[in-house]
């Protein structure tokens, strides 16, 4: 396989040259469509317009809203004029929101003005209260020293914030001189992502990624869904996820293929842009697929267009695959498995692949990706069948995290294989299946939740002398969270009082579920808590929970 040297704003420019008239993207949801030609000058203007508004090469620009026009464009502006995007979560609250833009030196935030009922002007207010009287792009934040600048998807004024008008009118006074120069200093292996993951040690950590990691990498993914200019993809993963901004948007792009957006994920909507947009491809979660085939207007719908697609972020049932082969029409739907550190795909099914292959396994490593399967104790190479922790290496590996290099080293080992915590097995045809974790994490509807960040947050609690959290099998999400809480010596807490206590200061994915008191836990001699015992104890009760 050959390496692509190419960065974000050059394939941009090149499909713009093959297939000017292609529709890039459409949000059916707005009437909004636009040519690849359209887009390459669209992308252009917003790329002067960060360059005209102070941000140099290198500097980090958070973006914090759903699946929205401008989120699109800010992604390949970026990467057209060397600014380093910073996805926020969608569903972070205060606490997260404010380590996510202080780790991350971000001098710049574009922010949605709200989300699911949830103001994001206000939290951030909250966060920097100093907004108040701010002049516009000169924020001097007591929290976020780096902070200079907030702009927001709309054309509504807020105090120190610019409007999008506001902002879009930087690129005028940019020159094409200016801009061209900007453009050409970029190289591939400059980094243009970071995105949060949160880690064993319970605190997000920034991975970085090169034009070169997704730009080869959402080539590939479409190579393997044998995408071209006559697909039409939809999209209703969001784009903070890998999911949504690789296999996703540069997926698409890399092959000149159609864009069809959801701003959110809506059963009846996604069946909706299907149909009327005649898409070719579908993306999701596996919960997402059940609830369109679920939904009481399913059958009212023509989903015949559709050929491939993905599924990732958690297994997927073999009825629920057979539904959407022979229900849905997509014959070439594919499986995908990666994590954010691998850009995000190592492994995915071909289209070719018969269903048990599909669902019993995540297929076999893209070109140019390699792969071993080693003994976690020992680190030396297992026997084909026999289980061990998944390393890669490639092209596709993060340049590492953002300042936390020991994290770094813990992941990427001194001959730069990435090891991903996760157990599996490869069979005699390559193909590989994922068997369980070494890590404790959770994966709540495709949400990877690391139990260790849920606990450092309980732990604030006044009541609260020491807690544990640990996953039960749920049959809607996959996983849903539990909480065992040994309470302070006098202290009385109900559960729901907890969970009001996270309201507003966690998302709402992260606070558990149930929530057990407990006098101690089970401990080894050592000392150290036996997490499987918790974990068989949370099966129990949650299933006497009627679940």
């Amino acid at each position: 396989m050959v390496i692509l040297q190419k960065t974000v704003g050059q394939v941009v420019k090149e499909q713009a040259g093959r297939h000017p008239e292609t529709e890039a993207y459409v949000y059916p949801e707005h009437g909004i469509r636009k040519s690849y030609k359209e887009f390459d000058e669209e992308t252009d203007r917003l790329a002067k317009a960060f360059i005209g508004i102070g941000i140099e090469k290198g500097e980090h620009v958070a973006i914090w809203s759903d699946n929205k026009r401008e989120w699109l464009l800010s992604q390949f502006a970026t990467g057209k004029m060397g600014g380093v995007l910073v996805t926020v979560n969608t569903s972070y609250q205060s606490s997260e929101l404010e380590y996510l833009l202080e780790q991350s030196d971000a001098t710049t935030l574009i922010l949605g003005e709200e989300f699911k009922g949830t103001s994001y002007i206000e939290i951030l207010n909250t966060v920097c209260p100093e907004l108040a009287t701010a002049d516009k792009g000169k924020i001097i934040s007591k929290k976020l020293p780096h902070l200079k600048r907030v702009i927001v998807m709309s054309n509504n004024n807020y105090p120190g914030i610019y409007s999008w008008n506001e902002f879009e009118a930087f690129a005028s006074g940019v020159s094409d001189e200016q801009f061209e120069e900007r453009f050409h200093s970029m190289d591939p292996d400059d980094v243009i992502n970071i995105q949060y993951t949160s880690g064993t040690t319970g605190f997000p950590k920034g991975v970085m990624l090169t034009h070169l990691n997704v730009v080869n990498n959402g080539k590939l993914i479409g190579d393997t869904m044998n995408l071209t200019e006559k697909d039409r993809l939809c999209i209703p993963v969001p784009f903070f996820h890998c999911f949504g901004c690789v296999l996703g948007t540069m997926a698409a792009v890399t092959h000149s293929t159609t864009m069809v957006i959801a701003e959110q994920f809506e059963p009846k909507r996604v069946l909706q842009m299907v149909q009327d947009e005649k898409c070719t491809g579908l993306h999701g979660v596996p919960t997402m697929f059940i609830a369109e085939l679920n939904h009481p207007e399913f059958a009212s719908f023509d989903t015949s267009t559709l050929r491939t697609g993905i599924m990732a972020g958690s297994p997927c049932p073999i009825e629920v695959m057979k539904k959407v082969i022979h229900d849905m029409g997509a014959s070439e739907i594919t499986i995908a498995y990666g994590q954010t550190e691998s850009s995000p795909v190592i492994t995915q099914t071909r289209a070719e692949d018969d269903i048990e292959k599909r669902v019993s396994t995540v297929g076999k490593p893209h070109d140019g990706v390699e792969v071993k399967i080693i003994d976690p104790v020992t680190g030396e190479e297992v026997e084909t069948g026999d289980p061990g922790e998944l390393c890669t290496r490639g092209y596709h590996v993060m340049k590492g995290y953002y300042k936390n290099e020991e994290a770094t080293q813990a992941a990427i080992d001194s001959e730069g294989w990435l090891h991903t915590g996760d157990i599996s097995v490869e069979d005699e045809d390559g193909y590989i299946a994922i068997t369980g974790r070494i890590k404790d994490m959770v994966i709540r509807g495709g949400e990877n939740i690391y139990p260790r960040e849920i606990e450092e947050f309980l732990y604030q609690h006044p009541s609260v002398q020491d807690v544990q959290v640990v996953g039960v099998p749920d049959p809607k999400y996959g996983e849903e969270l539990m909480a065992w809480v040994i309470l302070k010596a006098g202290e009385g807490l109900e559960a729901e009082e907890l969970k009001e206590y996270c309201s507003g200061k966690i998302s709402r994915h992260k606070i558990p579920r149930y929530i057990e008191f407990i006098k101690e836990y089970p401990m080894t001699a050592s000392g150290k808590i036996q997490k499987f015992k918790l974990r068989e104890l949370s099966v129990e009760r949650s299933r006497q929970a009627g679940v």
